[in-house]
C-alpha cells in the first residue's frame, strides 16, 4: 500500500486529503490481443501451407510477421503455463497437463504465486484483463463449486472470465464457467450453438462493456479457443464446404503442403520433407471405404478450423469497427503439433480410448455421417496428423519438431514498418518469449514484487527486435532452450539440436521398450540452421557435439525442476494427489445444482451402488425428467422417469445402451425411487429398480464403463442433464417436472486405483 501523502491534523480544516494515483500504462502503450488454438500443427494455417480456408488468420500474417521458428513445450497446459507466465513449464509446477500433477516441484500442476501471470502484470498497470475459451491450468479435482479458487483466472490477473477447464470440451454443449461459477449455454443445438461463436460473442460483448463506460482504458484479452481439440465438431454447412477435398489423402496432402512452404519463403530452400514413419500407413493402402472415412475425418477438422477462423474474424472485425484494431498489439499462436490422439484409424469417443475399446473399422464405416456432430467426439487418424505438421517429423506430446514448432503470428503495426508486412522470420523464439515480447511493446518493466510475493526471473527473451526493418537479419537473442514431456527430451543450442524420444508404451510401432532405463535412450543430432524437419542425424559424426549438448540438457534439466523424469502417463493416477473428498462412500445432492466434474463425483465403477431420490409428484403430473446422471451422449449412466416409469440406462462409451425400465407408473405423491447396481467385480453390474420397497424392474449391465465415462467435462448432475443426452429417450436438459425431495448414491468397496491393473482388466475383456 502507498504511503499516505495528505497532512493529517486535530480536525478536518486542518488536514490535507491524498489519494494513490490509479495506475496508469505507459503513453502509447497498445491493447493486447493474444489467440490461443489448440492443437493446431505447423502446417495447417493457410499462410503456414495450407489449403484450408483461414482468411483472417491469414490476413494477420499479411499484415504483421509471422514466425518460422517458434517453439512450444508439445502439450498443452504447459504451453499456456510458459505463455501467461514467461517461465519454463516446469518451474510453472506444469510438466504436464494440469490434470496429471504428481508429487514433485516441477510437476504439481499448480503455477506459484512467485511466477506472476500477465494479466497480474498488466492489470496492475491500469489495463482492464479478460480470459474467454480455454483455460485448463487448474487441476480437474478444483474445477467444482466447492473448491478452492486459486488457480481461477479471476485469481491470476483476470478481471472477467467465461470459457471451460479441462483440456477439450463439448463443441456444441460445453461444460461452461462464467467468473467463478459453472453456467449452462446460452443455446441448445438445435438453435444453432456452437463454442467458438459463443467465445467470439462474449469477448465483443466484454470489449463493449468496457468501452461503455471507459473510451481509454487498455485491454488485455486472452483469446483462447477450444479448436483444433478433438472433438472435432462444426455446423453441418461447413463440414459440406469441404467435401471431396481431401480425397486423394495425406500423402498427396503433404507433398503440395511442402511445397507451397518452399515457395512462399516459410522453410529454407532445400528443407527436406520427413519421411511418413512406418507405423502410418500409405494413403494408398487404405481401403476405398476407409479412405472415405479418413476424407471425412479431415473435413471435419478443417470445417472446424475454418469456422472458428470465421469467429476470430468477428472479433477482428469488431475491433476494427470500433477503430482500435491498428492499436492493438496481436499474437497468435497454437499450444503444440498436430494430435496423434485419435490413434490410425482415427476416434469417433476419445473416451473408447481410456477404456480400450476403439471404433473398428466397420463402426467407422457405418458411422461415417455421424462425425462432426453432437453425437461423435471425432479426432483424425495420425496420417492427417502428421500432414498436419509437415515438413517435419513426430507430433503433439513429443519433443521432435512436429510436436514443438508451431505457427506465431505478430500483427502490430506500429512495430512492423509496411515493408515489412507480411515478412517471415527464421530465429528461434519460444513461448517463453512471449510475456517479455508483451511488456517490451507495452513499455512495462516486469515487476520484482506482485501482490507482496517477490517475483522468479523471467526466463524467455522477448523478440520484438524481429519485428522491425532489421529482424531479417539480426541474430537470435535465445540461444539456449531444453525440452522434456513425458520423458522425451531435447535441447536446443546456438543452432544444434539434440533429441531422444521416449515411448509411452508400444506407441507408434518404434519397437522401443517403455520401460528401458533412461541413460540406454538413443539420442540424435541436428543442425537445425540447414535441417529445419530433422532428416539428417550427425550424431554418429559429432559425438563430441552431441555428448556436450547432453550435458547442457542435464544442467539445464536441474536448474528448471524436471527432474525426476518420468514416462508414464498415468503415474498421476497411481499417486494421486491427497484430497478432501476422495472417495466417499456417501454422496448427497441438491436438485439443480451446478454440475460436479466426473473426478470428483462418486466413483461407481466396478463398484456396487445405490442411488436413491425422494420425490414429490403433483395431482395430475406424470413423472418426466432426468433424477440423476453422470455423462453425456459419448459415455454415462442416468436413472429417470419416463412417463411416469422408473427407468436405468448405462451409456457403454456410446457403443451400447443397456435399460432397464420399470413395470409400473409412479403416482401422485410422496415416493422413495432406488436403483441398487450390484457390480461382481467383473466390470459387470446387475441393476435392480426399486419403488418405496417394491421391486419395479431387474436388467443386466454386461459391460459396464470402466476407465472413464465422458472426456468432455460432462459430469454429475441431479434433476436435469447437460447433454447431448446420455440415453435416446429424450433431449437434455430432460428437467425433472417432478419435486425432488433429497438424492444421494451409496457407493460400497474400494476404488480402483490401480490403472495399469484396471486397464488389463478391461482389456482382458475384450
Amino acid at each position: 500500500m502507498d504511503e499516505f501523502q495528505g497532512v493529517i491534523g486535530p480536525t478536518w480544516r486542518e488536514s490535507t486529503p491524498w489519494w494513490p494515483p490509479e495506475p496508469e500504462p505507459p503513453a502509447g502503450a497498445p491493447n493486447v490481443l493474444v489467440i490461443v488454438l489448440d492443437d493446431v500443427g505447423y502446417a495447417q494455417l493457410g499462410c503456414y501451407g495450407s489449403d484450408i480456408a483461414t482468411p483472417h488468420i491469414d490476413g494477420l500474417a499479411a499484415h504483421g510477421v509471422r514466425l518460422a521458428n517458434f517453439h512450444t513445450t508439445a502439450l498443452c497446459s504447459p504451453t499456456r503455463s510458459c505463455l501467461l507466465t514467461g517461465r519454463n513449464h516446469h518451474r510453472n509446477g506444469m510438466a504436464r497437463v494440469a490434470d496429471l500433477a504428481v508429487g514433485f516441484p516441477g510437476y504439481s500442476g499448480r503455477i506459484p504465486k512467485r511466477n506472476g501471470f500477465l494479466g497480474e502484470i498488466l492489470g496492475a498497470n491500469g489495463y482492464a484483463t479478460y480470459a474467454v475459451g480455454k483455460w485448463h491450468l487448474t487441476p480437474e479435482d478444483e474445477t467444482h463449486m466447492a473448491a478452492p479458487r486459486d488457480t481461477w483466472p479471476v485469481s491470476r490477473g483476470f478481471q472477467r472470465w467465461y470459457g471451460f477447464h479441462g483440456g477439450e470440451t463439448h463443441q456444441f454443449v460445453p461444460a461452461l464457467y462464467h467468473d467463478n461459477h459453472s453456467v449452462r449455454p446460452p443455446r441448445s443445438p438445435a438453435e444453432g450453438y456452437h463454442l467458438s461463436a459463443d467465445l467470439a460473442d462474449k469477448a465483443i460483448e466484454y470489449l463493449g462493456d468496457l468501452r461503455a463506460v471507459d473510451d481509454t482504458q487498455r485491454f488485455l484479452l486472452y483469446f483462447a479457443t477450444g479448436a483444433c481439440h478433438s472433438p472435432h465438431h462444426a455446423p453441418r454447412e461447413w463440414i459440406d464446404r469441404y467435401r471431396g477435398q481431401f480425397d486423394d489423402g495425406w500423402d498427396a496432402w503433404r507433398t503440395r503442403t511442402h511445397e507451397r512452404q518452399l515457395a512462399s519463403g516459410l522453410v529454407r530452400p532445400g528443407t527436406q520433407l520427413a519421411p511418413r514413419p512406418p507405423w502410418v500407413p500409405a494413403w494408398e493402402s487404405l481401403a476405398p471405404e476407409d479412405q472415405a472415412v479418413a476424407a471425412r475425418f479431415m473435413e471435419c477438422f478443417a470445417a472446424f478450423l475454418s469456422y472458428t477462423d470465421d469467429q476470430i474474424g468477428r472479433l477482428l472485425g469488431h475491433l476494427e469497427a470500433t477503430g482500435e484494431l491498428d492499436d492493438t498489439l496481436v499474437i497468435l499462436v497454437s499450444d503444440n503439433g498436430a494430435s496423434a490422439e485419435g490413434g490410425e484409424r482415427g476416434s469417433i469417443n476419445d473416451a473408447r480410448l481410456w477404456n480400450g475399446i476403439p471404433a473398428g473399422r466397420r463402426e467407422l464405416r457405418e458411422r461415417i455421417d455421424e462425425l462432426g456432430t453432437p453425437t461423435a467426439h471425432n479426432n483424425y487418424p495420425w496420417g492427417w496428423t502428421m500432414a498436419g505438421n509437415t515438413p517435419l517429423k513426430r507430433w503433439k506430446r513429443e519433443v521432435h519438431e512436429g510436436g514443438i514448432a508451431d505457427p506465431c503470428i505478430i500483427r502490430f503495426p506500429a512495430a512492423v514498418p509496411v515493408g515489412e508486412r507480411g515478412a517471415i522470420r527464421h530465429q528461434f523464439a519460444h513461448a517463453i518469449d512471449v510475456l517479455p515480447t508483451v511488456l517490451e511493446l507495452c513499455g512495462i518493466e516486469a515487476p520484482a514484487v506482485i501482490a507482496d510475493v517477490p517475483q522468479t526471473p523471467i526466463d524467455g527473451a522477448s523478440f520484438a527486435y524481429l519485428l522491425g526493418a532489421g529482424g531479417r537479419d539480426a541474430g537470435e537473442r535465445h540461444t539456449t532452450q531444453y525440452f522434456e514431456m513425458l520423458g522425451s527430451r531435447a535441447i536446443y543450442h546456438d543452432g544444434w539440436k539434440a533429441v531422444t524420444f521416449k515411448p509411452l508404451g508400444g506407441m507408434y510401432g518404434d519397437g522401443l521398450d517403455p520401460d528401458a532405463p533412461f541413460d540406454d535412450d538413443v539420442w540424435e543430432l541436428y543442425d537445425k540452421r540447414n535441417d529445419f524437419s530433422e532428416c539428417v542425424d550427425l550424431a554418429a559424426s559429432e559425438p563430441s557435439r552431441l555428448a556436450a549438448m547432453i550435458e547442457l540438457w542435464w544442467s539445464e534439466a536441474r536448474r528448471n525442476d524436471v527432474l525426476p523424469l518420468d514416462n508414464r502417463p498415468l503415474a498421476a493416477l497411481m499417486n494421486p494427489r491427497p484430497r478432501r473428498r476422495a472417495d466417499r462412500s456417501r454422496t448427497v445432492l441438491r436438485a439443480h445444482g451446478a454440475m460436479i466434474p466426473e473426478l470428483v463425483a462418486p466413483n461407481v465403477r466396478n463398484r456396487t451402488h445405490a442411488i436413491t431420490v425422494t420425490i414429490e409428484v403433483p395431482e395430475g403430473v406424470v413423472g418426466n425428467g432426468v433424477l440423476v446422471g453422470l455423462g453425456s451422449v459419448l459415455g454415462g449412466w442416468v436413472l429417470y422417469l419416463l412417463d411416469g416409469r422408473l427407468t436405468y440406462v448405462h451409456n457403454h462409451v456410446g457403443r451400447r445402451i443397456d435399460r432397464v425400465e420399470s413395470n409400473t407408473v409412479v403416482g401422485p405423491g410422496r415416493h422413495v425411487l432406488r436403483a441398487e447396481v450390484t457390480a461382481p467385480g467383473d466390470f459387470s453390474a446387475d441393476v435392480r429398480l426399486v419403488v418405496d420397497d417394491a421391486t419395479v424392474g431387474e436388467g443386466n449391465v454386461p459391460s459396464f464403463t470402466a476407465a472413464r465415462f465422458s472426456i468432455t467435462g460432462s459430469g454429475l448432475t441431479c434433476g436435469y442433464e447437460v447433454g447431448p443426452a446420455i440415453s435416446p429417450d429424450y433431449t437434455a436438459p430432460f428437467t425433472a417436472n417432478v419435486d425432488i425431495v433429497g438424492a444421494l448414491i451409496d457407493v460400497q468397496g474400494t476404488a480402483i486405483v490401480d490403472p495399469e491393473s484396471e486397464f488389463a482388466a478391461i482389456m482382458s475383456e475384450q
